[in-house]
């Protein structure tokens, strides 16, 4: 229960730190969904050239793309500052850290907790919902579970890349570029229908790594199609299970690099 009351305590003070000035905060508010808005309207573009993507109509698509964004934004505002770590090994703010009597991840979560990115989650469950209403699907129970927790399952497997990525800062400070290359990237892959990308590049990132898991099969099983590459219908409803070996690989990577690190520059 302390450790919880201290857990409280650091989100308090940077909830308060962040709104003690309003206008501020509402500006960022205001220019942080820009970039959700920004994913969006690149897919209303890409299909003013063409009526049909991948096989797939405007209406599936953006329901990948709304997916995405509500799944990717949850894990950025949550667990997304831990990109600083690389800065925080740098300067010997880890240091301090991990002598508090508290884990290390909450406590760097909390360190800079994103609010401003709030509108952005609220837009990607917007265009999400609006999605879902607009294919007209056929809700059963398990529809109806499904698009519940496929942004939940989103959210964590891109939070377990986030946390896997930044863990390479432990051995190598300048692995940001890299880090980016999966969770940026990662996101704006399943933005759209992976049937556009060459064979090679969709079996390394969308079956290798779980990419394809993350918007592309529970889209499938939402609006009832058959997967054209091949994978069988349950594969949709079982896709966010996905999120949870992704999670295992981040916690050992991440308890191999806090077990490693010895101080600034190691």
């Amino acid at each position: 229960m302390g450790e919880i009351r201290a857990y409280q305590a650091l989100l308090g003070g940077k909830v308060r730190s962040m709104t003690a000035y309003r206008t501020s905060f509402a500006i960022e508010l205001l220019s942080n969904l820009g970039a959700t808005v920004l994913d969006v309207v690149t897919v209303f573009v890409l299909f003013r050239a063409t009526a049909v993507v991948g096989g797939f109509t405007l209406s599936e698509s953006i329901l990948m793309t709304g997916l995405t964004a509500a799944g990717f934004v949850l894990a950025d505002m949550t667990v997304g500052n831990i990109d600083d770590l690389k800065r925080y090994v740098r300067m010997g703010t880890l240091d301090t850290v991990l002598i508090r009597p508290l884990r290390v991840l909450p406590q760097l979560v909390l360190m800079d907790l994103p609010l401003r990115k709030l509108l952005r989650l609220a837009f990607g469950i917007f265009v999400y919902a609006g999605a879902l209403v607009a294919n007209h699907i056929h809700w059963t129970p398990a529809r109806v579970a499904l698009a519940a927790l496929a942004p939940i399952g989103a959210a964590i497997f891109f939070g377990a890349i986030f946390v896997l990525t930044a863990s390479l800062a432990f051995w190598w400070v300048e692995s940001g570029e890299i880090g980016n290359g999966f969770t940026y990237g990662g996101r704006d892959f399943t933005s759209y229908p992976i049937t556009v990308y060459s064979d090679w590049f969709r079996d390394l990132f969308a079956y290798t790594l779980g990419f394809g898991f993350v918007a592309y099969q529970p889209a499938l099983a939402l609006l009832g199609r058959t997967d054209p590459l091949g994978l069988p219908a349950w594969a949709g409803y079982a896709a966010p299970l996905v999120a949870l070996p992704a999670v295992a690989v981040a916690a050992l990577m991440w308890g191999i690099g806090v077990r490693h690190y010895r101080s600034t520059g190691s």
